[in-house]
């Protein structure tokens, strides 16, 4: 029985599972929304919201907390000095997940893992990737190969 045992292990070890919910965060934080399976994100939550919530603080410790986690100097940067403070009077609740369907190839339950005031950026990439797909394949459809004719000289 697993009474007392929070949390996922989503088929991974302890140091594998540490190192995916480090690196979702950190894409999280660097691209403001990411696509992902819907237990990562739900994972990864958790991460997050500590991140920046160490990041309000703003001092030394909380600083060096978040690098435990971050590895990148360049983006606590940013989140010490932009992400943070729009989240000040915010008591918590600083990212969303919204479920948008299916993986095709396994089936598995995918999701949109964004911050909190960043809505619409993945949203927005998505639907251009897709109209560029539509114009391609109209394209495609506009224009039917012509067999190549033979020369008659023969």
């Amino acid at each position: 029985m697993r009474h007392l045992k929070s949390g996922r292990k989503l088929g991974r070890t302890y140091s594998h599972r540490k190192a995916l919910l480090s690196n979702l965060a950190l894409s999280l934080l660097e691209h403001k929304s990411i696509i992902t399976t819907t237990a990562k994100a739900k994972e990864a939550r958790g991460v997050v919201e500590r991140l920046i919530t160490f990041a309000k603080k703003g001092d030394l410790g909380s600083r060096r907390h978040v690098l435990r986690t971050l590895r990148d100097k360049k983006l606590v940067k940013e989140l010490f000095e932009t992400i943070a403070p729009k989240y000040k009077d915010r008591p918590g609740g600083y990212t969303r997940v919204i479920k948008i369907g299916s993986r095709q190839g396994d089936n598995a339950p995918m999701a949109v893992f964004e911050l909190v005031g960043y809505e619409g950026i993945k949203a927005d990439k998505i639907e251009k990737q897709r109209q560029k797909r539509e114009e391609k394949a109209k394209g495609k459809e506009k224009e039917p190969e012509e067999p190549k004719e033979k020369s008659s000289e023969e």
